[in-house]
């Protein structure tokens, strides 16, 4: 998703019509059988084939002659971000399709089982989550290490796959959040231009109670997660997750971690499984990829398609509305500047399912309405990346969820209610902006 600075400046409401197409039809026909009781209510219409109409009408009410529409929805489509992405969707898909054809995600889910009660995996599956992604600095990789665990444990025990997948999202956004070498992170302070170290200052106040609230919510909630005898397993097996998790601190690039993953998992799986062999490995991979692929081409579309909204003038608009309605804000200067920045990044990240884009989208206004309303700097900082991670992770067409719900085949929004984190942070910001804490950091910035 490009950031282009030579796009037309003029703001266009209709601009942002597009997406609000491809919403209507996606969601509106999940909830639509939802209510009639079909079974995956929301994989009745494909969400690639649902952008398709949005994506046509994009392109014909672009200002300008059709083939640079489509040079427009290409560039965003093709940008170096969606890539990246695209390759940790194969990746992922890869070695999780290899990892259980070799027996690898049983092995390490029956692990747990043994040293660890099934009323804490819950927590377990968050805090380790968490760890990787702070270290990793990607929500990404994290759910494309973790979900398959989880997905294995929710199998396994009586814990429903929503919750299981919820925790490791959860403790991904928390990573994402807060990690010094996330996109988000130095997305944030350098629109607001301060260290990274202040805006974790004042971030860390925010995202710590909500992550201790959210795993006191996991181990008082069992979600009938009673003891289940484990079963014997091959602990070589285990050793492919273990790579990936030890690997992830390293800060090795998260794609080289996933590629020794996959070839680990495949040697492994040579040696120690008799019927498996090379022509197995490279179904494997390859069922791993098509797996991946609905969710993949739905990131590349939306990819274009933001592009063509932000050219087009539809976020300026947007973003403007959003600045003149602080003004109308009853409840003190600063307060009225912190909620105005917390939904210029809020609604930038609707349209663009990208909360790394929609920080740099929002960054400028947000700079001028924090100097305007004396909003300290690292405090917008910080709620410019927490309100960001919030949305990132509840929305059912953002990488997150749809890379998470791929692994886990669930639908994305049977997801969204069990983020339990992502609640709650929202919830932690608000309070902050009420009632103006951290006071002490703030007024050590």
């Amino acid at each position: 998703m490009t950031i282009d600075t030579t796009a037309k400046t003029q703001a266009r409401a209709l601009a942002l019509l597009p997406l609000l197409v491809f919403l209507a039809i996606f969601l509106g026909s999940g909830i639509y059988h939802s209510l009639i009781g079909t079974e995956f209510a929301f994989y009745q219409i494909k969400a690639p084939v649902a952008a398709l109409p949005a994506i046509i009408l994009a392109i014909l009410i672009y200002r300008g002659p059709m083939n640079e529409a489509i040079e427009t929805f290409l560039s965003g489509a093709r940008h170096a971000n969606l890539i990246l992405m695209f390759m940790v969707f194969m990746l992922a898909g890869a070695f999780a399709s290899v990892s259980t054809a070799i027996g690898s995600v049983e092995a390490t889910v029956q692990f747990g089982l043994s040293i660890i009660p099934a009323a804490f995996v819950l927590p377990m599956l968050f805090i380790i989550s968490a760890f990787i992604a702070t270290a990793m600095g990607t929500s990404m990789g994290t759910i494309a290490a973790c979900a398959p665990i989880a997905f294995g444990f929710a199998n396994a025990t009586d814990i429903g796959v929503a919750y299981a997948i919820g925790a490791v999202v959860g403790g991904a956004m928390f990573g994402d959040n807060l990690s010094m070498i996330s996109d988000t992170t130095i997305a944030a302070t350098r629109s607001l231009n301060v260290e990274l170290r202040a805006k974790f200052s004042v971030n860390i106040w925010i995202a710590l109670p909500a992550s201790i609230i959210t795993l006191l919510v996991y181990l008082f909630s069992s979600h009938g997660s009673q003891v289940i005898a484990h079963q014997d397993y091959n602990v070589w097996l285990i050793l492919p997750y273990l790579a990936v998790f030890f690997l992830a601190f390293s800060r090795l690039h998260v794609l080289a971690v996933l590629t020794i993953g996959i070839l680990l998992s495949g040697l492994l799986g040579i040696l120690i499984q008799p019927e498996f062999n090379l022509l197995k490995l490279n179904s494997s991979i390859y069922d791993g990829f098509t797996g991946m692929f609905e969710v993949a081409l739905l990131s590349m579309f939306l990819g274009g398609l933001s592009t063509i909204m932000q050219k087009e003038g539809g976020l300026n608009w947007l973003i403007q509305r959003i600045y003149r309605l602080t003004a109308m804000f009853k409840v003190g200067r600063q307060r009225a500047g912190e909620i105005g920045i917390s939904f210029l990044v809020v609604f930038s990240n609707l349209f663009v399912a990208n909360n790394t884009v929609a920080i740099i989208l929002a960054g400028d206004m947000a700079r001028e309405v924090a100097q305007e309303y004396g909003v300290n700097p690292k405090r917008a900082a910080a709620l410019l990346d927490i309100f960001s991670c919030v949305v990132q992770g509840l929305i059912p067409y953002g990488a997150q969820l749809l890379l998470a719900c791929s692994i886990a085949k669930i639908s994305p929004v049977e997801l969204i209610g069990n983020v339990y984190y992502c609640w709650v942070l929202a919830v932690f910001a608000l309070l902050a902006i009420a009632f103006r804490f951290p006071r002490m950091r703030e007024q050590h910035a």
